[in-house]
């Protein structure tokens, strides 16, 4: 396959060089295409040596080959890593100013955008709108990552690791299988209040979830995220409806599954809630050392739908286990499956440092006969790739 790399001038232009390492290990043909500006953050010599070609930098090299129309043309995809915001603007508004964007601007490849910038950047009105066209018009988006970003600030827009790049580049060649479907996806984790200020909840960031509604839209669906107090940011370029309590999340779902062919209940949910919520916040003070609070079981979401008379959507469920063995995994995901009457589970198992909050996942799908569907491990993306192809399975 032959992918262009743009490279535009960002700091994290160095960390692009492990991702076209890995493209040409896979035995792709790469052509880096860096901005002059990239190239006053990594050198000309370090892209060609790891891409194993010439770079291609000027607008005006080649004329007679017409190179700023050839390389768009000869592309399968096109991936820009770190995307700044200038990038990012210039692709929105149809601009072509140098190699990179003239090249875009000639190619029907699919295009992928990895953005990396400053926190204020990424969330300015003005890059959300531009980030947002693009997705629109069919762009393969990368999200930036929260952490660690240039000098002392930590915050959203650091560039998503190497492998999810990689992946990336791999999904937007890929078959668009889910094409002309309705994917509902729920995420996070839903919080019943004791009070104006207390709640009972849990760990679940959305993360998960998020990679579920991501992948669907990518592979063609047109997706609904119900995302219960969600700690990353809602994907640009899908429906996304915010939720928090249980009651309000099975408002959402049951609105939307009557039209859905695949419903993936990710949200962690709370079984309970407490009977009684205080209208002002409770005081230690008059409450005294020991406190009592009666809770009531909150309706089973899965098990509603799973009742729901055929044809109804292909129900996935997902089930946070703390044990160790395999097998009983399998007979958990099995059982919860059977109760539900949901065609697949997804178990994952939970514990410090596993599967809540964290960048990787590792699940195994199971369906109510106890049969394994997919064992899938990795990011959250990858993980979410094989429950979808579970799911696309059942329904054919």
């Amino acid at each position: 396959m032959r992918i262009v790399v743009g490279v535009c001038g960002g700091i994290a232009a160095y960390k692009v060089v492990g991702v076209i390492r890995t493209l040409v290990l896979q035995g792709h043909d790469v052509q880096v295409i860096p901005t002059p500006e990239a190239l006053k953050f990594i050198g000309a010599p370090t892209l060609e040596a790891i891409s194993r070609t010439p770079i291609a930098t000027d607008l005006f090299d080649d004329v007679a080959d017409v190179k700023h129309v050839a390389l768009g043309q000869s592309a399968d995809v096109i991936l820009i890593a770190p995307a700044t915001a200038n990038t990012i603007a210039k692709l929105a508004g149809g601009l072509s100013d140098n190699l990179l964007t003239n090249s875009v601007l000639a190619s029907t490849a699919p295009l992928v955008i990895a953005p990396a910038m400053h926190t204020e950047m990424w969330q300015n009105p003005a890059t959300q709108h531009n980030i947002a066209t693009l997705a629109d018009r069919g762009a393969h988006i990368v999200w930036p990552e929260s952490g660690q970003l240039t000098g002392s600030d930590v915050g959203v827009g650091r560039l998503a690791d190497p492998e999810s790049i990689v992946a990336a580049v791999s999904a937007a060649t890929g078959p668009r299988d889910l094409a002309g479907m309705s994917v509902v996806v729920t995420a996070g984790g839903t919080r019943e209040p004791i009070d104006p200020v207390r709640f009972i909840g849990n760990r679940s960031s959305g993360r998960q979830g998020v990679a579920l509604a991501e992948s669907a839209r990518d592979r063609g669906a047109e997706v609904v995220l119900i995302g219960a107090n969600l700690e990353v940011a809602p994907p640009v370029g899908i429906e996304t409806v915010a939720v928090s309590t249980v009651a309000e999340l099975r408002d959402a779902v049951s609105a939307r599954a009557d039209d859905a062919d695949i419903v993936v209940m990710a949200a962690a949910v709370s079984d309970y809630r407490p009977r009684t919520v205080a209208e002002t916040k409770m005081k230690k003070d008059a409450v005294g050392d020991d406190v009592t609070i009666e809770l009531t079981q909150n309706p089973d979401i899965l098990a509603e739908l799973g009742a729901r008379e055929h044809p109804r959507p292909v129900l996935v469920g997902f089930a946070a286990e703390t044990e160790s063995d395999a097998e009983e995994l399998i007979a958990l995901g099995a059982g919860k499956a059977a109760r539900k009457n949901a065609e697949l589970v997804a178990v994952n198992r939970v514990d410090e440092g596993r599967g809540f909050g964290t960048s990787d996942n590792e699940v195994i799908v199971v369906d109510a006969a106890g049969a394994v569907r997919a064992r899938a491990s990795g990011t959250k993306h990858e993980v979410a790739d094989a429950i979808l192809d579970a799911a696309l399975a059942v329904r054919s």
